[in-house]
């Protein structure tokens, strides 16, 4: 299952474009607004997830506040480090007591191999997230954002991103809201690529990339 990266970028990034372009009128019209803006693969499978817990439920500013506090504590965000500092330094980064728990679990379970790391590349999407949602704090949005912007997965659909929701309200039904069923329909057009037209949605809606 393993996905092939050019520098970060992935192989089928140009193929997946044309064909989606081709099927669907609405991506017709997004894609080329993009000129040569691709997803970018974004940092190790510990630091990915971390940032990811860090930005759960607050604003992308105030999430980057605290990555920044908490590199000062842990420069290279290891799970020994994150260990080693323990929740009370956690929570002097700007972590809510919650946070700094999850972010000691996700240690634990790196660091004990309770999760395979190793083998995620060759495991299927749903392996994958099945591992990720045992660990406290992640749930199965979070995992699928990891297997877009750190496996580069190409055809994760996830349903429960407000960021999709409202980028096929606003394309495909003039800003009507939409339902699960109305997702499936209209990404059902974009298999195998829902990724690739997720994200070209995503910068719809605000065209600075998204890093996690």
């Amino acid at each position: 299952m393993s996905t092939a990266r050019q520098a970060g970028v992935p192989v089928y990034w140009h193929d997946a474009k044309q064909e989606l372009m081709q099927r669907d009128r609405i991506m017709r019209k997004i894609i080329p607004q993009f000129g040569d803006m691709q997803l970018m693969a974004r940092g190790e499978a510990f630091t990915t997830l971390a940032r990811a817990v860090i930005g759960q439920q607050i604003s992308v500013k105030a999430a980057d506040a605290v990555w920044q506090r908490l590199l000062a504590q842990c420069p290279k965000c290891t799970p020994a480090q994150v260990l080693k500092a323990g929740t009370e330094t956690l929570a002097t980064c700007g972590l809510s007591k919650r946070k700094a728990e999850y972010l000691i679990d996700l240690a634990e379970h790196f660091k004990a191999k309770r999760v395979h790391a190793d083998k995620w590349a060759e495991m299927d999407d749903e392996e994958v997230i099945s591992e990720l949602i045992q660990i406290r704090g992640i749930g199965r949005w979070t995992a699928e954002m990891f297997l877009i912007f750190n496996l580069l997965r190409p055809n994760i659909l996830p349903l429960d991103d407000v960021g999709l929701l409202k980028g096929i309200s606003v394309n495909y039904f003039s800003g009507e809201p939409v339902s699960r069923s109305d997702i499936r329909e209209v990404a059902a057009n974009w298999e195998p690529w829902r990724t690739v037209a997720t994200w070209y949605l995503w910068r719809s809606l605000d065209s600075a990339p998204v890093v996690y």
